[in-house]
């Protein structure tokens, strides 16, 4: 699951490590190959919630390898494509197969455990994607001034190739859901803490994704445009940090993280936003970035999760689209912002989303991030 989660989140943010190769070789200034990374969102926004009804009532293994196969034939042709019309439709299809498997994934995950430690398996199976922004992209960065950053793309396909293998053998399968057992969309969305969750999903994740996805072109101006590697290497194995101490407490102090997550964060995009110019403040806000980003999966999946009850499924579902609502649109509103005015002006426009945030998890005391143990209720 953890292998599925790193491949997942690599191939959707890969770009964002490799884009001013890949914005030179395929003819298009860096904001619009940034646009390949809102394509890939678009994908999983169309097709989370549709496709995780359609296919509920499939055997989950099998639903899960042809959502992995999907991602070899995306990433194959993103690396081998010369045109960037081919390139944003491959995008587009690791979308679609990316949308149906963070939704199918921690529903997954959560089955092969006791309920005692939904939150770990949790946290470890999403740890996954945080190891993709921690050691996938810096490598993908290094690799892509080495050789090319289509190669980066065509040792993806390898890895989800030899994870095919590894799911046959190793992962064990369970039913579908039956159809008639499940909530309706209005009424998953009417459960108390589900909205809170999901609105705080969407501005926590639009905010990383306009600085994400547009670091290189942020790094740039500062004289930092040789330190793209180390800057993402800086705050993912950070990230990975977060992930350990959400998956150790995050049943305990799911609240107490999620306030500490947009604190943080909200912190790093002002000393980006004022002390840009200072390298080893960049580094600085890098790390503290990623211990506000790096557990998020794990805090947000397990609060909807927890607030949805029988309806967990959609709700994941719900979460999966508002992630990638995020991501889109920081796609969209990073390159906005770089065509007309500064890049520096991305970390203000991030600190202004974590604002409401941190006001939707303050204010969710009762439902949603609620304080103390979970399961106790």
């Amino acid at each position: 699951m953890a292998t599925t989660a790193f491949i997942t989140l690599l191939t959707e943010t890969m770009p964002a490590g490799v884009l001013p190769g890949m914005s030179r070789d395929l003819g298009v200034s860096e904001s619009t190959a940034g646009q390949s990374v809102t394509v890939f969102a678009i994908g999983a926004i169309l097709a989370a919630i549709p496709l995780t009804k359609a296919t509920i009532g499939w055997p989950r293994r099998h639903l899960l390898l042809v959502a992995i196969a999907g991602f070899a034939v995306a990433n194959t042709v993103t690396a081998l494509s010369g045109s960037f019309a081919l390139t944003l439709a491959a995008r587009f299809l690791g979308g679609i197969v990316g949308g149906l498997l963070w939704a199918l994934l921690a529903g997954y995950a959560v089955r092969m455990v006791p309920s005692h430690q939904r939150g770990k398996a949790l946290a470890i199976a999403m740890g996954g994607a945080t190891v993709a922004l921690s050691v996938g992209v810096p490598a993908a960065a290094f690799l892509a001034k080495l050789v090319g950053w289509r190669y980066a793309f065509g040792i993806m396909t390898v890895l989800t190739l030899a994870l095919i293998v590894w799911v046959i053998a190793a992962v064990p399968n369970f039913p579908g859901q039956p159809k008639g057992s499940r909530l309706p969309l209005t009424r998953t969305l009417r459960i108390p803490g589900v909205a809170p969750v999901l609105f705080v999903t969407l501005t926590f994740v639009l905010a990383h994704g306009i600085l994400y996805t547009y670091i290189a072109p942020f790094l740039k101006p500062l004289g930092m445009a040789g330190q793209v590697d180390t800057v993402l290497l800086t705050f993912g194995l950070v990230s990975l940090v977060s992930i350990w101490i959400a998956g150790a407490l995050v049943h305990q102090r799911l609240r107490l993280l999620m306030i500490l997550a947009c604190v943080l964060f909200a912190t790093s995009a002002l000393l980006l936003g004022i002390f840009s110019g200072v390298p080893a403040l960049v580094y600085a806000s890098a790390a503290l970035w990623g211990l506000a980003f790096g557990g998020a999966s794990t805090l947000l999946q397990t609060a909807v999760a927890e607030a949805a009850g029988d309806a967990g499924d959609v709700a994941q579902a719900l979460l999966t689209t508002g992630w990638n609502v995020g991501i889109a649109a920081g796609g969209i509103i990073g390159g906005i912002v770089l065509s007309g005015l500064d890049a520096s002006w991305l970390s203000w426009i991030t600190l202004a989303l974590l604002v409401p945030a941190l006001a939707t998890v303050l204010a969710a005391r009762k439902y949603g991030f609620i304080e103390g143990e979970l399961g106790s209720r």
